[in-house]
């Protein structure tokens, strides 16, 4: 026998508890489950388990609106984002609403019914079991829980010490007294090295080229004086609203003054390297925010090398070898331990079967509408956060503007909705991938939405733009068409 529910939420990751904290708040009146795969909330938070993990935004941005985030240290790391994202789920009474060990694997929509039909796996009982729906919100994140990335690597089957992917750590993994190369030059990397540093015998990151690292405080002066003067939630929405406008400010300087941003950025870490280690380490051949920014707390990566914990090579890999690696110039790093910090894997929607009214949809031929809806895909909202801010910040639009959606269409006795394509808009340049030239980005491009050439088909990339569209913007434009009972 089918089960409903009037909502189904994919995941109980950030995306997913803010989801159901709306809803809980906003649509009291709505029954809704969690489903979520593994058998624990938190996602990424849960997930990963390497030295060091901590957030690369600022909580005041990464946090939730309606929760303020009390701790001191703006930068958290992971064990303290799960407890703020424990509290959350506790305070909302969300615990009785979420189903582990339970993973989307087929979503099939009727018209004819109003109805999403779920088929979801049990990987408690090894069975599938079938759940109707009238709204389907896909909270999965956009990567693959299951591997990360590595590259081909020639000779790494000879490798006779240890080789790990941060996905995959755990406790057990002994780096005390080792020489240890991390590969890679991403946040995973900048974060592993100083920890790492503090225990092994060496540390070497081996990139093939530069990112833009920037070092800030992990403490916000200001949010710390603004506490003791306001209410939590007051000074945190003062403080939250300062660094959105402050990180769209660098974002669109970066885009419209790159070599200026470009100086300015390597001009800040020769407060902590000399000028050569500079240009040969730390100056990438691209300009700021074509790839996502690493973030240091208060330097502590540039520390870690200037009092000779750690070391940076940049250079390509020629072969492995039995206990070391042998690079394109002729220079072999010795090591016990390899991290390969080297990426994700991009999987869209968890990649989850989708079809409609009997076909089978490819949401990469599908246009994004208000970056959380595909063009001819009825009552489904998927979140899918900023690249040039915290995912939050786009996660909780879109779970306000799913509750307005859904209470909108009950007061007008809608049974669904669906965004069509008006004739006057045309298919866009690819926005993920010609604005951002990360390797994971570029390797998945193939399977993201299209983008139209006007609003609501374009991404912006743009939290105030946004802000005002989604809370204030009438949500009965020409491109959504509504459908009430036949």
């Amino acid at each position: 026998m089918t089960s409903y529910i009037d909502v189904a939420v994919i995941g109980a990751g950030i995306s997913g508890i803010s989801a159901a904290s709306y809803l809980r708040k906003k649509c009291p009146n709505k029954n809704f489950t969690i489903f979520e795969k593994r058998d624990s909330i938190g996602g990424t938070w849960d997930l990963f388990k390497y030295p060091g993990i901590r957030s690369d935004s600022d909580m005041f941005t990464l946090g939730f609106s309606f929760k303020p985030w009390r701790e001191r240290k703006a930068i958290a790391d992971g064990p303290s984002i799960m407890k703020y994202l424990k509290e959350t789920v506790n305070e909302n009474n969300l615990e009785q609403n979420i189903e582990y060990n339970k993973s989307l694997v087929k979503a099939e929509w009727s018209s004819d019914e109003a109805l999403w039909k779920l088929t979801i796996f049990d990987s408690s009982s090894d069975k599938n079991i079938i759940i109707s729906c009238k709204f389907l919100f896909m909270c999965s994140g956009y990567y693959s829980y299951e591997n990360g990335y590595t590259p081909e690597f020639k000779g790494i089957e000879n490798f006779q010490g240890s080789i790990i992917h941060p996905q995959k750590w755990t406790d057990k993994i002994d780096y005390k007294n080792k020489d240890v190369v991390v590969i890679g030059s991403g946040a995973t990397a900048v974060t592993l090295v100083p920890e790492i540093a503090k225990d092994a015998n060496s540390v070497t990151m081996l990139q093939r080229s530069p990112t833009y690292i920037v070092a800030y405080p992990d403490q916000d002066k200001i949010s710390n004086f603004l506490k003791a003067i306001f209410p939590s939630q007051v000074s945190y929405a003062l403080t939250r609203f300062k660094n959105v406008l402050f990180q769209q400010w660098i974002y669109r300087a970066c885009r419209n003054s790159p070599e200026r941003m470009k100086k300015e950025l390597l001009k800040r870490i020769n407060e902590y390297l000399p000028e050569d280690e500079i240009k040969k380490n730390f100056t990438p051949s691209y300009n700021p925010w074509e790839q996502r920014m690493c973030l240091v707390p208060n330097g502590d990566f540039f520390n870690s090398i200037k009092e000779n914990k750690a070391s940076v090579v940049t250079d390509k890999i020629r072969n492995f070898t039995s206990n070391s690696i042998l690079l394109e110039s002729g220079e072999k790093i010795d090591a016990d331990l390899i991290v390969t910090a080297t990426g994700l894997n991009l999987k869209l929607l968890g990649g989850i079967e989708l079809v409609v009214d009997g076909k089978k949809t490819d949401t990469s031929q599908t246009m994004t509408y208000k970056s959380m809806m595909f063009s001819d895909v009825p009552n489904f909202i998927s979140t899918f956060g900023y690249i040039n801010a915290s995912w939050t910040l786009k996660a909780d639009l879109t779970s306000q503007y799913a509750c307005r959606l859904i209470n909108m269409m009950d007061k007008k006795n809608y049974q669904y909705c669906v965004p069509r394509i008006p004739h006057d808009v045309e298919e866009d340049k690819d926005w993920l991938a010609s604005e951002f030239s990360s390797g994971y980005i570029q390797r998945a491009k193939h399977l993201f939405p299209k983008q139209g050439n006007k609003a609501p088909w374009r991404n912006y990339q743009n939290y105030i733009k946004d802000w005002f569209d989604i809370k204030y913007k009438n949500l009965r434009d020409p491109s959504m068409q509504f459908y009430s009972n036949k």
